[in-house]
């Protein structure tokens, strides 16, 4: 069997997102730069060389706009403006041009369903029901008797509306009161947000992921949401919040949202930019699917799918199938994460109490090698774990409302560790507005770098492989039924087909490799199958017809099928000795 480090793919597509790598970083734990505790635009930019070494495509920058900070940003006060609190226009610009300058795209937080309530347009809003912007958010009256108008419900806990006495109406706010919910049925509201988004396309961005877009409409009837599923009762969903209890027809979801979208692409078409979105919804798929249909709408969407504490190969496994049988009818794209700013970081959800940092090596293989875009959350690429905050530490609303059932978003927003010895961890000379984790301090960037086998080391590896591996941006994917706790799958384009293997637990497992691969390749043989090496993984050992995988084990290798026949994958390897050392 010959060895290779790289599958080509000819015809590799020029659309760069596709199968892109991005990294999320939030600004206020990324890197303070002038002692406040807060990190901003600048040490964004200090950082710049280790987001290039890292090996990442392009970086997605939550929200740094002015704001009162009520959700830290995603309360958006001003679109057009940079909060002091972050660094300035020409910071940002500055910013732009050193990742450019790095070969690394920008994408920026657009959070345009809901301003703060501290927004011009909103103080304008509420102050009658006849001034210029009295239609531009979600006014309602009473009921007779005084309650609210619906029965909608607010992520963050109560009902999703607040009374105004200027107005004597209620506002909706699908998440914080200090939120208001933007009318999208009023076309100047429609206007000015597209105005807005090009606003930063003429300063260099080239992208946007747009927080919450399947809120952007509601039900002009304001109609009552109908109760949940039978069987589904506060002991069966999160027992602290009650959002659960309703089926979300018409706060949400709404399909007026897909002639905003098609005239949102138009203008992002303008500029070159991409369009991702965040599809907050527990059937996701068919609105993914429809988000992204075709080249008139959103470039590619996420869901939470992989964000949650369910964790097995099965449940990897339906996810993305279920996904592919919504997107791949229409044209659609996906992108994948197993971290964000809102979830537990990974390793302690899906890793239990005692997380293994092969576990963390070995879920990049996983994730970088599925079909989609695959996007990392600031300090996986350390194996960081969700960090223990106490109480009077807390910063985030959705923490303290919920306390102690949830805890809130702050264990994953803990600031970044880049020195073991410096004070505060080398984040900030000044005391972090949260917490630095001591636990995160061994696992710091000075002391990771300096390892040879530190899971940092291994991201930078495994980037730099995937690189090169066109088929694992772009290619199809086809999975294998295999028993727990073995990921199996093969990725395929034109001539190129590669086997991913992956062993999800910490106990050794064998695979029937030959006989699985031949219930969808027939006439494979054991010598049609390669090993490739450079990504980094280990723990895989070839058996004659078995695999046998070490504990986070995992096996990427050639797979030739020019001998084999296939119903469901055609594809034939069409690899030649010359075409990969």
């Amino acid at each position: 069997m010959r060895d290779s480090t790289t599958l080509p793919m000819p015809g590799e597509s020029d659309e760069w997102w596709r199968g892109a790598v991005v990294y999320q970083i939030y600004p206020r734990s990324f890197k303070d730069s002038n002692g406040d505790g807060i990190g901003d635009l600048p040490g964004i930019i200090a950082q710049l060389d280790y987001l290039a070494a890292l090996g990442v495509d392009a970086i997605w920058i939550s929200p740094f706009f002015q704001s009162p900070m009520k959700d830290f940003g995603y309360d958006v006060s001003d679109y057009r403006a940079v909060d002091p609190l972050f660094g300035t226009l020409a910071d940002f610009e500055q910013l732009v041009a050193g990742a450019h300058a790095r070969g690394i795209k920008v994408i920026i937080d657009q959070v345009i369903s809901h301003t703060s309530d501290q927004h011009a347009w909103f103080q304008e809003s509420r102050q009658n029901r006849d001034n210029p912007k009295a239609s531009w958010y979600i006014w309602a009256d009473p009921r007779p008797d005084g309650s609210p108008p619906n029965n909608w419900l607010s992520i963050f806990g109560g009902s999703a509306w607040q009374w105004e006495s200027r107005r004597r109406q209620y506002y909706l706010h699908n998440f914080l009161s200090a939120q208001p919910d933007l009318n999208f049925h009023e076309e100047a509201v429609q206007q000015q947000l597209l105005d807005d988004v090009e606003y930063w396309c003429h300063r260099g961005v080239d992208g946007f992921r747009f927080d919450a877009c399947n809120f952007h409409f509601h039900d002009r009837e304001l109609r009552d949401n109908p109760p949940a599923a039978a069987g589904v009762t506060l002991s069966s969903v999160r027992a602290e919040n009650p959002y659960s209890m309703q089926q979300h027809c018409f706060d949400k979801n709404q399909p007026e949202n897909l002639l905003f979208l098609e005239r949102l692409r138009a203008a992002l078409d303008h500029h070159g930019a991409v369009g991702l979105g965040e599809i907050g919804d527990e059937d996701a798929a068919p609105l993914m699917a429809s988000y992204t249909a075709g080249s008139d709408r959103l470039h590619m969407a996420y869901s939470f799918g992989l964000l949650t504490s369910t964790f097995s190969a099965a449940h990897i496994r339906l996810q993305v199938q279920q996904l592919e049988a919504s997107i791949n009818p229409v044209g659609g794209w996906t992108c994948w994460s197993l971290s964000n700013h809102d979830v537990p970081r990974v390793l302690s959800r899906w890793g239990g109490m005692a997380p293994d940092r092969r576990q963390a090596k070995l879920l990049l293989g996983m994730l970088g090698s599925l079909r989609g875009t695959l996007c990392l959350f600031q300090g996986e690429e350390l194996g960081l774990t969700e960090a223990e905050v106490a109480f009077d530490d807390i910063q985030d609303p959705y923490g303290i409302a919920f306390w102690p059932e949830y805890k809130g978003r702050d264990g994953c927003r803990t600031p970044f560790p880049w020195s073991s010895n410096a004070a505060h961890g080398g984040f900030s000379t000044a005391k972090p507005w949260l917490p630095m984790a001591a636990a995160h301090l061994p696992e710091a960037v000075d002391i990771q770098e300096k390892a040879g086998n530190s899971v940092l080391r291994f991201y930078q590896c495994f980037l730099a492989w995937r690189a090169r591996q066109p088929v694992l941006k772009t290619g199809e994917i086809v999975f294998f039924e295999v028993p727990e706790p073995v990921l199996m799958y093969v990725r395929h384009a034109k001539n190129v087909a590669m086997l991913c293997v992956f062993n999800l637990g910490a106990e050794t497992v064998r695979v029937q490799l030959m006989a699985t691969l031949s219930t969808t390749f027939s006439g494979l043989a054991a010598s049609d199958l390669a090993p490739l090496a450079g990504h980094g993984l280990t723990g895989a050992t070839l058996e004659q017809d078995n695999l046998v995988l070490a504990p986070y084990g995992g096996l990427f290798a050639r797979l030739d099928l020019s001998e084999a026949s296939s119903q469901s994958v055609p594809v034939t390897s069409g690899l030649t000795s010359g075409d990969s050392p």
